[in-house]
């Protein structure tokens, strides 16, 4: 298994925190994101890292070529990193996947034991649900039918149908991911969609799944409301964390 971690953004919302760091380089504690992340992915017993880089990535290359010289990884450079978003980042990996993935956003501070929820909940493809947190307008949400599985994901759904929010941590697996690959090359390469969340691709491949013989496609949440999670996007974010990590560190 290989894991994406998608770190090309410049995190305008979080400046003057990310005029000069990329948001993943952020001290959280005394380790910043990036670290926490790929630390958590090793405990888990992967190490095959593809990291998709933009904003100031020789910081993140040296950063991780540095602290963990012994993982293999491979990067990719998203060049037009300001004028397109997390899909097309993660379109890019298509030539570097070979098998089952677990894909990160890269602005996460995360428990290890998600990654592990999703390794062990005996489906191909899932994601990472927060059932407990207080929604809002921003979150990606998720509706859910009586068996977990996702019928709809994005931050369009309103915070009273949803179930709770994904918290940008999956497992997919090869076929998914053919599936998925083939859906962003299409949005990408003919209809010029390169300004959309990844969210909108899985739930083409959802929507494609309703039959039977396309049960492949299902996508099921995993209750990981027990760990603590929360993403990065604001100052306010950033100072929260701090303090989350100050309690239980």
């Amino acid at each position: 298994m290989q894991a994406i971690i998608l770190a090309a953004g410049v995190s305008k919302r979080l400046r003057p925190l990310t005029d000069n760091t990329p948001k993943c380089l952020l001290d959280v504690g005394g380790k910043n994101l990036l670290h926490r992340t790929i630390e958590n992915v090793l405990a888990n017993g992967i190490n095959e890292f593809i990291f998709v880089t933009g904003f100031l990535e020789n910081m993140i290359k040296d950063y991780v070529k540095s602290e963990f010289p012994d993982i293999k990884a491979f990067f990719i450079t998203n060049s037009d990193y300001e004028n397109n978003n997390n899909s097309y980042s993660l379109w890019m990996t298509r030539e570097y996947v070979k098998g089952s993935i677990l894909l990160l956003d890269s602005d996460i501070l995360f428990d290890e034991k998600i990654i592990t929820a999703l390794l062990n909940s005996g489906k191909d493809n899932c994601l990472a649900v927060n059932f407990s947190e207080e929604l809002d307008e921003e979150q990606i949400k998720v509706i859910l039918d009586i068996e977990n599985k996702v019928l709809h994901i994005g931050k369009e759904i309103s915070v009273s149908e949803s179930a709770g929010e994904s918290i940008g941590i999956e497992r997919f697996s090869p076929y998914f991911m053919k599936e998925l690959f083939a859906i962003l090359d299409r949005k990408i390469l003919k209809e010029n969609k390169v300004n959309e969340f990844y969210e909108a691709s899985f739930q083409e491949i959802i929507d494609s799944g309703k039959s039977e013989s396309n049960y492949r496609n299902s996508i099921y949440a995993v209750d990981v409301s027990e760990y603590r999670c929360m993403e990065i996007d604001t100052v306010s974010d950033y100072q929260n964390a701090q303090r989350i990590i100050l309690i239980n560190e």
